[in-house]
């Protein structure tokens, strides 16, 4: 009878059409040599054939499926790939190309060797590749192999690069200093439970170990983080704000299996002085007058002066037979009458009508109390 082949054509395009991800393609190659003496007998063999074809895909599939890494440049990853049970004293390894002898990047017996470390986990029969120093040449295509006798056991890795900043959006506030201020980050719905934090900075590779707080922890100095999950927003208030806050956050919610996902906030904290300021001279021993103007809706508010270099540290001044205080509602301002100077009264004033202190709503006055001498005095103890 005549024999004939199953043609290699055949077999390559059963293999690709069943998505064969292995890296030998001999399971392929050997059913191509077999050979059928009859058409009869040819019609059965390729229906055995699909059918063992089928079985043996599905056991080599089940144990390599693809598995994507995704790293950022100048950082490090880990490539982590477990194994079946039994293989635990096996020798391991990673590998690009086609796993060649020079292909071989680093083994468990040789864990350590220039920018690869690996760690076998035989309890939980994973090992750990770690590639350190990422480089945008170092995206691509390995394999996690397995020693054994015959044909290793490989699972395809798909490894992907980003750079190490964020983001293309970025949310500007901008606050005063000695204010409180609140930051709020949305996420997805999908995140409702996973863990929340902001960090300062924008490199997301460490955001996490530098988080300043944390959905865990909920409350950190001068931090406190609520969150809303119906809204799907998270909120972090920062208390008595000094220009030092100034500068780039990162929102960040951690996902497992990938990378986390993160949104910036620029935060600018201005000076909260000088939006309006006086530089006023006065002369020991006579009077002066301060005027304080103020928003038309404040004609029913406290009207206040008081001295010291900062608000936070600003202490009333008490109205009294020397200092006497008078609204006028028809100016929006009120004044401050001196009777008399002392040389004491040289400092930094502020005059105002808002208790919270908002920006635009005092005046600061930086006085200075000089002594001018008496020339005529001076010149009558002369002759006497």
């Amino acid at each position: 009878m005549e024999e004939s082949a199953i043609p290699s054509v055949l077999i390559v395009q059963l293999c690709t059409s069943l998505h064969i991800a292995v890296k030998d393609h001999s399971v392929c190659l050997t059913f191509s040599n077999l050979k059928f003496q009859s058409a009869k007998a040819k019609m059965w063999s390729l229906q055995n054939l699909l059918f063992i074809l089928c079985i043996v895909l599905r056991c080599v599939t089940s144990a390599v499926g693809v598995i994507h890494v995704t790293g950022y440049v100048g950082r490090e990853v880990n490539v982590s790939c477990s194994y079946n049970e039994g293989y635990e004293s096996y020798e391991k390894y990673l590998c690009k190309n086609d796993c060649g002898s020079d292909d071989v990047l680093i083994t468990t017996s040789n864990s350590l060797k220039n920018k690869y470390r690996v760690h076998d986990d035989k309890t939980a029969r994973i090992f750990t590749t770690t590639i350190t120093d990422l480089q945008s040449t170092d995206a691509g295509k390995y394999w996690c192999g397995v020693s054994r006798t015959g044909n290793d056991i490989y699972t395809e890795v798909e490894l992907k690069l980003v750079r190490d900043s964020c983001c293309d959006t970025v949310t500007k506030v901008q606050s005063y200093e000695g204010y409180s201020e609140s930051v709020s980050c949305r996420y997805e719905s999908q995140y409702q439970n996973s863990l929340k934090y902001i960090c300062r900075g924008n490199r997301p590779s460490t955001c996490l170990q530098d988080a300043l707080i944390t959905s865990d922890t909920k409350l950190n100095g001068r931090f406190r983080l609520d969150e809303d999950k119906v809204l799907g927003t998270f909120t972090v208030n920062i208390n008595s704000l000094t220009q030092n806050d100034s500068g780039s956050y990162l929102c960040g919610v951690q996902r497992n299996s990938e990378l986390d996902v993160f949104s910036a906030i620029e935060l600018e904290v201005e000076e909260w002085c000088c939006v309006k300021a006086k530089h006023i001279n006065g002369i020991a021993g006579h009077p002066l007058t301060l005027q304080c103007p103020y928003p038309p809706q404040h004609r029913n508010n406290r009207k206040f002066l008081c001295k010291g270099d900062h608000r936070n540290k600003c202490t009333d001044i008490l109205m009294d037979q020397r200092f006497t205080l008078q609204d006028d509602a028809a100016s929006s301002s009120f004044f401050v009458m001196i009777r008399y100077l002392d040389v004491h009264d040289t400092g930094t004033y502020w005059c105002g009508s808002d208790p919270q202190w908002r920006v635009g709503n005092y005046t600061k006055i930086e006085l200075s109390v000089v002594t001018v001498r008496c020339v005529t005095c001076d010149i009558g103890r002369t002759r006497s």
